[in-house]
């Protein structure tokens, strides 16, 4: 996805949240830094993931820290443990559909960006009304009748908290008898779930194979991957990406077919995507 005019104020607003809660003395020093790049970097073509891989490394350097999340991701992983039976319910009268939505409905532990949901508690309070709204997009008949002919499935995580209801959707989609990659991230990046999240919540367990991005990058530096793992992009009979950035990275790429799960968060990934703003979302691209 090309870098939009509305990306620059989200960017902005998401590293002063980080200078905040690490060091507000640098609020103004990190702000400097990141105009700067903008004003360098910003034209016609450059991708979104790209530019926000570099403003956040850029900060964290600032900051002098290797996660600045790192509180907000323990609580986000402990409220999603709190509603994981509520989950578990959901997919005992939901099945597949079920697992998706509260797959998704995880997908808001994402903070920085938007007023009024900058804590892990806002999933605690609104969890049973996201999964309520169903899904705004739905392409889910479509994904399952993929999932019961494929045999490969690639499974890319987005964030923490959220991963401990991926664990919910990856059992159903192994129980469709396939072959099932995970991948999360290489480096702390954002909110994202890494490997000690994998393995803290068994997913090593459940998938076929767990892997990672292999670097610090929000969504995915496929330029960093690995032939093993670029190898199984290219003949995964389904991918499964989960959230905004994994969009921002794969809507430069041609791997088909893909399945987005997300929430709706912004208008400019929205758009871009083809589906209303601020909904659960189920969109496969063949």
């Amino acid at each position: 996805m090309e870098l939009h005019p509305d990306c620059v104020p989200c960017i902005l607003k998401r590293v002063l949240f980080e200078a905040r809660i690490e060091d507000p003395s640098k609020e103004r020093e990190v702000v400097e830094n990141v105009l700067d790049i903008f004003h360098n970097e910003f034209e016609e073509g450059v991708v979104s993931a790209e530019i926000a891989t570099k403003i956040h490394k850029k900060v964290y350097n600032i900051l002098n820290t290797d996660d600045p999340y790192a509180e907000l991701k323990e609580r986000s992983n402990i409220v999603a443990e709190k509603l994981l039976p509520k989950a578990e319910r959901l997919v005992q009268e939901k099945g597949f559909r079920g697992a998706v939505l509260a797959s998704i409905a995880g997908n808001v532990l994402d903070f920085g960006y938007k007023d009024g949901m900058n804590s892990p508690e806002y999933l605690e309070k609104e969890f049973e009304n996201i999964v309520a709204e169903e899904l705004g997009w739905d392409d889910l008949d479509k994904i399952e009748e993929l999932l019961k002919e494929s045999e490969d499935i690639l499974f890319f995580t987005d964030n923490t908290g959220e991963i401990v209801f991926d664990t919910l959707l990856l059992k159903k989609i192994k129980g469709f008898g396939v072959r099932l990659t995970v991948v999360v991230k290489g480096e702390p990046i954002l909110t994202d779930a890494t490997m000690d999240d994998a393995l803290r919540y068994g997913i090593d367990k459940i998938a076929d194979h767990l892997d990672t991005t292999k670097t610090y990058a929000v969504g995915v530096d496929f330029s960093k991957l690995g032939d093993k793992l670029l190898e199984k992009l290219e003949n995964a009979d389904l991918i499964i990406a989960k959230g905004m950035a994994n969009w921002e990275s794969f809507s430069e790429k041609d791997y088909r077919p893909i399945a987005f799960l997300t929430r709706s968060k912004c208008e400019p990934v929205s758009n871009t995507m083809g589906v209303p703003y601020d909904v659960n979302v189920a969109k496969l691209f063949e």
